[in-house]
């Protein structure tokens, strides 16, 4: 008796991991095995890159901070220690997006803590 094998399922998972490797390059698209290893270390990378992306965005955030510190006649961790020191506490994000888009406030919060 012939074996029984569910070609539906298997195309299909082929065609599901085929799709999504549309757009890379040469083999990478279209061979079923090299797709698929590069699918999968592309989800490796991906992983790896959302926690990358906290680590980036920190470190642009701490030089805008220096940047507008700087030109308040203080360093970064002059300014951190300060705010540290003082009771306020705000993270560095809305501290860089203060030092980028509202210059007033910044000074207004480095004056308070001079």
């Amino acid at each position: 008796m012939p074996r029984s094998v569910n070609h539906v399922a298997s195309r299909a998972r082929r065609k599901r991991i085929l799709k999504l490797t549309r757009g890379y390059f040469g083999a990478r698209k279209n061979v079923w095995t090299v797709a698929k290893n590069t699918w999968e270390k592309g989800l490796t990378y991906a992983y790896r890159d959302r926690r990358n992306k906290k680590r980036t965005f920190r470190s642009l955030w701490i030089q805008r901070i220096n940047a507008a510190a700087r030109i308040e006649g203080l360093s970064y961790s002059q300014l951190m220690g300060k705010l540290h020191k003082a009771g306020i506490e705000i993270n560095r994000k809305v501290l860089a997006d203060l030092a980028v888009n509202n210059p007033e406030a910044f000074k207004a919060i480095v004056d308070k803590v001079k």
